[in-house]
């Protein structure tokens, strides 16, 4: 006599991988269908460095170093904050993309439906990791091709696509947020644009110390310009300090915000 064994039930944790695996794909597909949107994204970063290398550079680097630097040393110092923007950049497409899932009505079928509830978010905010990431390496290569060099280590190279993964984890929870609480695509590009806009007000162009004096703790006290230092010094081996540790700070505090902003909205029933 034979017995046959039922087969195990999938546990939670099993659904909300397979779950979140699903929407992850869905919206990377859903990327390649508007693939003007992650090109335009993309092409920024990539413009504003080739702008401030060979029109702005020798009018931006007099700053650097305290006498002036040549073109491959603005080259070394631009390229870190140019990859910081490109993150923020990336961002206003997941803002855009969230709202129009929550304008169109797909969220609000994904909530009647037999699915992890948080896997809809967590598809969202894989898929924009992963973009950032593809986005990063693209603008790296083009920074290497105009002669970016650095002579950090191995480990300093893990840790400086660790920062960059957590950078990009904790804005992209805010820009979700940011598409779900926008009534339109349009209004939730506008919602986004500061995280375009803090790069441009941070240390990714000039040192803080030679900006003016009123604006000096606006660049300073910002999420991107310890991020850009920490950054630097991974890569060049400039003084990081405190940076490293604020940096951390900044991204946990981010991502924990934008992670229970969204899951609110997300849960909140329809009206």
């Amino acid at each position: 006599m034979t017995s046959t064994l039922a087969p195990a039930r999938p546990t939670r944790i099993s659904l909300a991988v397979r779950d979140s695996s699903t929407m992850l794909r869905r919206n990377l597909l859903h990327a390649r269908r508007y693939p003007s949107l992650t090109l335009n994204l993309l092409l920024t970063p990539v413009v504003l460095l080739l702008l401030f290398v060979y029109v702005f550079g020798d009018v931006m680097s007099a700053g650097i170093g305290g006498g002036g630097a040549d073109r491959s040393e603005y080259i070394a110092y631009l390229v870190p904050g140019i990859l910081l923007m490109t993150i923020g950049g990336t961002l206003v497409g997941t803002a855009v993309s969230v709202s129009m899932d929550m304008t169109e009505g797909i969220i609000a079928r994904f909530r009647t439906m037999a699915i992890h509830r948080g896997s809809v978010l967590i598809g969202h905010v894989i898929g924009s990791v992963l973009q950032s990431v593809i986005s990063v390496v693209l603008v790296g290569a083009v920074g290497v091709a105009i002669g970016f060099r650095s002579d950090a280590s191995a480990l300093e190279w893990l840790a400086a696509f660790g920062l960059l993964t957590l950078f990009a984890l904790a804005f992209t929870w805010i820009a979700v947020g940011m598409g779900m609480v926008s009534p339109s695509a349009e209004a939730a590009s506008n919602n986004a644009l500061p995280l375009v806009f803090l790069p441009l007000i941070s240390s990714a162009f000039v040192p803080v110390d030679a900006m003016p004096g009123w604006f000096q703790p606006i660049a300073e006290y910002q999420p991107f310009t310890p991020a850009i230092e920490t950054l630097r010094g991974l890569l060049l081996g400039t003084e990081i300090g405190n940076n490293w540790w604020i940096t951390i700070v900044w991204c946990l505090g981010l991502a924990a915000l934008g992670y229970r902003w969204s899951k609110t909205v997300f849960n909140r029933d329809p009206k």
